[in-house]
């Protein structure tokens, strides 16, 4: 039997350990049948950000994140239940975490700002005051 990886890959210059990943299995919600109440084949991932051993940038970016799988204490906790086996929703549940890792890790791009171009400009006070014109013959007419 081959032994189990100690890594999970995020890039090629980044990865997290396992043994800093929690994996519990649970029962999983929703239709089934009977095979439902009896088999645990969902997945409980919880991965303590601040007790990683990430690079602390990284670390800030992922607490930065306004996610609601984050929780006030700084552990990411993802449900992994779309398929009916065990297997196949932890390499789920492993695959969004290192999905989400990686979104923090892709650069910042800054907005750059422009000016709107002088005949947008008239388009739209041309347009404001030919909707006012239109709107003042809508009123009553004055004797």
């Amino acid at each position: 039997m081959a032994e189990p990886e100690t890594h999970l890959i995020v890039r090629s210059n980044l990865s997290i350990l396992r043994r800093e990943i929690e994996l519990n299995p649970m029962r999983a919600q929703g239709a089934g049948g009977q095979n439902v109440n009896k088999v645990s084949s969902a997945i409980h991932l919880r991965f303590d950000i601040k007790a990683s051993s990430l690079p602390e940038a990284i670390k800030q970016r992922l607490l930065d994140q306004k996610d609601s799988r984050l929780s006030r204490e700084g552990v990411l906790i993802i449900k992994a239940q779309k398929f009916r086996t065990q297997e196949l929703n932890r390499d789920d549940a492993l695959q969004r975490l290192v999905e989400f890792v990686q979104e923090a890790t892709r650069p910042v791009t800054r907005r750059v700002p422009t000016r709107p171009t002088r005949a947008s400009q008239r388009r739209r006070v041309d347009g404001k005051t030919k909707r006012g014109q239109t709107k003042s013959l809508r009123r009553k007419v004055d004797y």
